[in-house]
């Protein structure tokens, strides 16, 4: 089913009549600004949490932990049971989802570096160019891992460009690349939060510059204890990845860093409140380093990693009521979703694996963060629309990630999207609950390069001689095999029973399809279809 223009208008329609019912008894002053308010094209809020499993939330099964605010979401809105992130790893999924490209079609995607340069060409279509286009203020607040700079990398001590305001967005405050990586400060448009000049940072990846010191050479002073690598320079206690020197009045407090990125979220929305915006919130929760603020700590019983799991939830609910008192939720989109599968151990010695319980990140599918299993791409997504559309349902439909740029600009009434978009599709039907099959096919990347392609209840993955294991310790299968492997998801969820030698021609049909995928796009029209 295409979403059709009119259906869009009606909704304009019928929202105008309510609130213009709602606002007979206000005050005429009031009433003018409620009806401007609430008759503008809706808001977007995307909240893409990290590391967040399937089954890390209450919402999707979750017994050991308790996620009242994100469930109230759910409650309110459609909670997918069959959507994917086009990657198990964060830079490219972050990539897709703003690009509506596969990140696998362009080289140096991976895990990015502290340090690397910006990701996304300046000149391509994006997400939030997109939103610009339809008349929306743009903001982006939290991790990025999208690189900054031009080829030489970021120029901390000067202008941070180009970054996200060169690819759409209004307003940027950012954790630079992950919180176990340095710099460990905040970057505001251009330029790091509270840096004295006086004291430039330094930052390197390959050699240790300056002074500070390290967790291989200072163990002694860490307060939290490496599992594996993440032994370079020290900040707060951690020790991170990389070697940085410099901008003490700027570094970060990990333990408030939640706070700061919700205050800023509602400065944005505070301030654009009287026009459409699409606020990117991107959490660092529940990645590591996993510090919870002290009004978390050992809330969970389930160590750092749990804590962290409530205190997204809290993230949540501020944002939420932010919307609230602004008397702007009933004309916002709120989005929630994460952007890869679950990691228990992956760098820190935080007890996460002791204290786990009966919880399963995972909601019991195989392999996790990293692994071309769907433990690794296949995450939570939950639209809350705001005329209450499809209100408390559950969709088994078919999504990716990559699909939000073509279907946002459906919805915002932007009739064409340009040719370099080559694998988002319109999908907006399917966000909006009206079509139940949803996407034909999808491709997952696993973080060694290999990708899996998905069609209805079958999932191929191509053959690589690689790792059993995730190499570096988190205790994650790869998915990795000599031998093509195929699996029928539907009756075998945990991908078990590798049928593809009682299947030939179904795997090299799929083999086929894959390749002629990787040569063009999902997309067959570059323009979205509003009529």
């Amino acid at each position: 089913m295409t979403f059709k223009k009119h259906s869009f208008l009606a909704y304009v329609l019928l929202t105008f009549v309510l609130v213009s019912c709602k606002n007979k008894t206000s005050n005429h002053k009031a009433d003018s600004e409620t009806t401007t308010k609430e008759t503008q094209k809706p808001n977007i809020v995307f909240i893409y949490t990290d590391d967040l499993g399937y089954g890390d939330i209450s919402a999707y099964g979750a017994t050991e932990i308790k996620t009242p605010a994100i469930d109230a979401l759910a409650d309110e809105g459609i909670a997918f049971h069959n959507a994917y992130a086009t990657a198990a790893t964060c830079t490219p999924s972050r990539y897709s989802l703003l690009t509506g490209n596969y990140a696998w079609r362009k080289k140096g995607t991976g895990v990015a570096k502290g340090d690397e340069a910006l990701l996304i060409d300046t000149k391509r279509t994006t997400l939030p160019s997109i939103l610009k286009t339809a008349g929306y203020k743009t903001g982006i607040v939290g991790k990025w891992h999208l690189g900054l700079g031009d080829k030489s990398g970021p120029d901390w001590n000067g202008k941070i460009s180009p970054g996200p305001l060169e690819i759409g967005f209004d307003y940027s405050y950012l954790i630079p690349a992950t919180g176990d990586r340095v710099p460990c400060v905040f970057v505001e448009n251009h330029h790091i939060v509270n840096l004295d000049p006086n004291d430039p940072v330094t930052v390197n990846y390959k050699e240790k510059v300056g002074n500070w010191p390290t967790g291989k050479e200072n163990p002694d002073l860490l307060t939290m204890k490496p599992s594996q690598g993440h032994n370079n320079t020290i900040v707060n206690g951690i020790s991170r990845i990389g070697y940085m020197t410099g901008g003490k009045a700027a570094l970060w407090d990990d333990e408030t860093i939640p706070m700061e990125l919700v205050d800023k979220s509602n400065k944005f929305i505070n301030s654009n409140k009287n026009q459409p915006f699409f606020l990117l919130l991107s959490t660092h929760d529940i990645h590591v380093p996993r510090i919870a603020n002290k009004m978390f700590q050992g809330k969970s019983g389930m160590g750092a990693r749990g804590d962290v799991i409530l205190q997204l939830d809290w993230t949540v609910n501020e944002i939420v009521k932010t919307l609230k008192m602004q008397n702007l939720l009933n004309n916002t989109i709120i989005v929630f979703s994460s952007d890869n599968g679950p990691v228990i151990d992956d760098g820190y010695q935080d007890q996460a694996r002791e204290l786990l319980g009966d919880h399963n990140p995972t909601g019991g599918l195989r392999g996790g963060k990293y692994s071309a299993y769907n433990g690794g791409s296949k995450i939570p997504l939950i639209i809350r629309w705001p005329d209450g559309k499809g209100k408390g349902t559950i969709s088994n439909a078919l999504v990716s990630q990559v699909d939000f740029l073509s279907s946002f600009a459906a919805l915002t009434g932007v009739k064409k999207v340009k040719e370099d978009v080559i694998d988002s599709q319109n999908s907006l039907d399917v966000f909006l609950g009206d079509n139940t099959t949803g996407r034909t096919a999808i491709v997952q990347e696993s973080f060694m390069g290999p990708v899996s392609y998905l069609e209805g209840d079958w999932k191929y993955i191509e053959p690589i001689d690689g790792p059993k294991l995730v190499p570096w310790g988190p205790i994650i299968e790869t998915g990795f095999q000599k031998e093509p492997q195929l699996y029928n998801i539907k009756n075998d969820p945990n991908e078990q029973e590798n049928l593809a030698s009682r299947f030939p021609e179904r795997v090299k049909d799929f083999k086929e399809k894959l390749i002629n995928l990787k040569k063009g796009g999902f997309a067959n029209q570059h323009e979205v279809n509003l009529n």
